[in-house]
């Protein structure tokens, strides 16, 4: 999915593609305060289940592991042409890394996620 802004609309429409990708899984989705992850009009599919961050703690948020790595290894020592293609290079990557399950669980899943998947 790509999208030019992020509102309910779309997080709703990000949600349902994440469900749909991982049907037979419950997914732990954490974010951050943004509006878009807390409007009563989002539609939250009943596999995903949203654990919000306290305001002001990236270091909480495994997603910033994300962004790093894929500034790293997708990004470093790179000037692009335009948006478009920056762009393709960040979907590039963010499918690559996403279809490395195991990277991305040692990447993302930090002990306290864990404690949240025992309860």
């Amino acid at each position: 999915m790509t999208a030019e802004k992020m509102n309910t609309e779309n997080m709703s429409l990000f949600l349902a593609q994440v469900s749909e990708a991982h049907r037979d899984e419950f997914i732990i989705m954490v974010l951050d305060g943004a509006s878009s992850h807390k409007s009563k009009e989002l539609k939250l599919p009943q596999n995903v289940s949203l654990v919000p961050l306290p305001p002001y703690s990236p270091e909480l948020n495994p997603a910033e592991q994300i962004w790093n790595t894929l500034r790293r290894d997708y990004f470093a020592n790179r000037v692009f042409d335009s948006l478009d293609a920056a762009t393709a290079q960040a979907e590039k990557g963010l499918s690559e890394m996403a279809a490395k399950k195991e990277a991305m669980r040692r990447l993302t899943n930090w002990p306290w996620i864990s404690a949240i998947l025992k309860t």
